[in-house]
């Protein structure tokens, strides 16, 4: 029986060494575990205390970039202005020349018809005023003033060679 205690005892102090040694495992985990915990609720304290301050430095850093973006794309904006101005400028030029020719074109046109229906330009008008002031003229130097008469009668001549001409012009116009 003596044998049988010894072994009992042996088994004993073992099985106390291992309980032992799991306390201390079981102690040292908990320790970590409430560490971790710490310093998890620590992080998080100091996020909150520093996110604010972090927050604000960003806004302010972004703001800058804004700004710096809306400098860029404002004097981008108005080289492109400038270059849009130009072209309208240079379209309106071409549209005015245009134009002038389309108004030359049309009154060449409008005077060639005239011709062709003889009736007088600005020039032979000029040209009959002209003659009329002569003869005016000639006639008060040779025998005093022209008299209504004459005047009715240079009047009349004058309808009369415009409504040759307009006759002249309607017979030369063919049928359509």
């Amino acid at each position: 029986m003596a044998k049988l205690k010894k072994t009992a005892r042996k088994k004993t102090a073992s099985s106390a060494r291992a309980q032992q040694a799991q306390g201390d495992l079981s102690k040292t985990l908990s320790e970590s575990a409430q560490q971790i915990w710490l310093a998890g609720v620590g992080a998080f304290a100091r996020a909150q205390a520093e996110g604010t301050k972090l927050f604000e430095g960003l806004v302010k850093e972004g703001l800058n970039l804004e700004q710096t973006a809306r400098k860029i794309a404002g004097n981008r904006a108005d080289v492109v202005r400038d270059a849009v101005e130009s072209r309208v400028g240079q379209a309106r030029e071409r549209a005015v020349d245009t134009w002038d020719r389309l108004e030359k074109v049309f009154e060449d046109r409008v005077q060639r018809a005239l011709v062709k229906l003889g009736v007088p330009s600005r020039e032979d008008l000029a040209d009959l005023v002209q003659r009329v002031d002569s003869l005016n003229a000639e006639l008060r130097r040779v025998g005093g003033s022209p008299t209504r008469r004459t005047a009715t009668a240079a009047t009349k001549a004058t309808k009369t060679t415009r409504k040759r001409a307009t006759k002249k012009a309607t017979k030369k116009q063919p049928v359509v």
